[in-house]
């Protein structure tokens, strides 16, 4: 296991001049010995392009990387002791689903009885000891994928253990059980394991860490709970949660918070900068509220949503968009009637150039 240390930049440009020519932006970071870490974005966010910097399959264009202190910038995937799963299963169809799993452990030379155990243990694991003796060509896409979890695993050695996307192919129902089942396996070996992924849920539920990157910038590393509570950059409180954040056009003035076109009276023990911000309010957070209430702006009903597990109502501020979510049994206003939402309290976010202000 290792800790592995970027300091680092990466264009597929010869002549790098502006940022949108750099796959990665400038960023440092650390991913540390153990750990369980998510990268977490939409597609040509560059989540891939650093996992690939990681593995030695790539090497950055500007920076370096470091594991354990050790420079392996240019050092090949083999030389690094790296093990990386990739989006569509990659093993031997010709052979069983044991030789499969001991395929890394033989090309180290690995004592035979080593090996078995191994194998054992982790087909174990993966609820795959019913298995070992069955041709990888006859399993399905969702079990061939956990022999490939499983090659990624087996080699109790590993610096760390890169995923890239590998529930792209599984079955939405199975999806659960391999991620549950990687979580399990995370504790009981503490390997250091960094998982790419575009789905929230995937990420969320894996990663102790989770890192959010949004065009080559990794905008915000924490835990789901930090990522939900106290987004640090507008595109977190927009890509995390279903729905995301709500925002509205804010601008302080003295003690006075225009939110919206309405004037409400700045939350006090919160040092706002003055001029324009954004407000930023979570849909579970917002609620209905007597008219005229301090923190609470006026709206009109747009639509009610059955879910079936919560409520979900759509309100217009003028131009601008609200969305709150509720309990079933909550009574409701209908379409077109005017409401009050709260929207400051102490979930309440503000931002500056994107950036959480407080």
């Amino acid at each position: 296991m290792a800790r592995i240390s970027l300091d680092l930049a990466h264009s597929y440009k010869p002549h790098p001049q502006q940022d949108s020519d750099y796959a990665l932006l400038p960023l440092k970071m650390d991913f540390e010995d153990g750990g369980a870490y998510a990268l977490l974005g939409p597609s040509g966010c560059g989540k891939t392009t650093m996992l690939n910097i990681m593995s030695g399959l790539l090497v950055p264009s500007h920076g370096n990387v470091l594991f354990d202190g050790r420079d392996v910038t240019r050092a090949s995937p083999q030389e690094r002791n790296i093990a990386q799963v990739f989006q569509f299963p990659v093993i031997y169809d010709t052979m069983t689903v044991a030789e499969n799993l001991a395929f890394p452990l033989k090309n180290r030379k690995v004592p035979e009885a080593q090996i078995r155990q191994r194998v054992g243990a982790i087909a174990e694991m993966l609820e795959m000891s019913h298995q070992l003796n069955m041709r990888a060509a006859g399993l399905s896409a969702d079990q061939k994928q956990k022999i490939s979890l499983g090659r990624g695993l087996v080699r109790s050695d590993v610096a760390a253990v890169l995923f890239d996307e590998p529930l792209t192919v599984i079955d939405p129902h199975l999806k659960w059980q391999l991620r549950r089942k990687l979580k399990q396996i995370h504790h009981e070996l503490k390997l250091t394991l960094i998982y790419v992924t575009h789905d929230q849920v995937e990420a969320l539920t894996f990663a102790d860490q989770v890192v959010v990157m949004t065009r080559g910038r990794a905008v915000q590393v924490g835990s789901a709970d930090a990522l939900f509570e106290k987004p640090a950059h507008t595109f977190v409180g927009h890509f995390i949660g279903s729905p995301g954040m709500n925002f509205l056009p804010a601008q302080v003035e003295g003690t006075a918070l225009d939110v919206a076109g309405s004037r409400l009276t700045a939350p006090a023990g919160r040092a706002l900068p003055g001029g324009p911000l954004k407000l930023g309010i979570r849909p579970e957070y917002l609620a209905l509220a007597p008219a005229q209430q301090p923190g609470s702006v006026a709206c009109t009903v747009a639509q009610v949503q059955d879910i079936g597990t919560y409520l979900m109502l759509t309100a217009k501020v003028g131009e601008h968009t609200l969305k709150a979510r509720f309990t079933p049994e909550t009574r409701l206003p209908s379409a077109g009637d005017a409401i009050w939402l709260q929207v400051l309290g102490e979930h309440t976010c503000f931002y500056q150039n994107e950036e959480l202000v407080v």
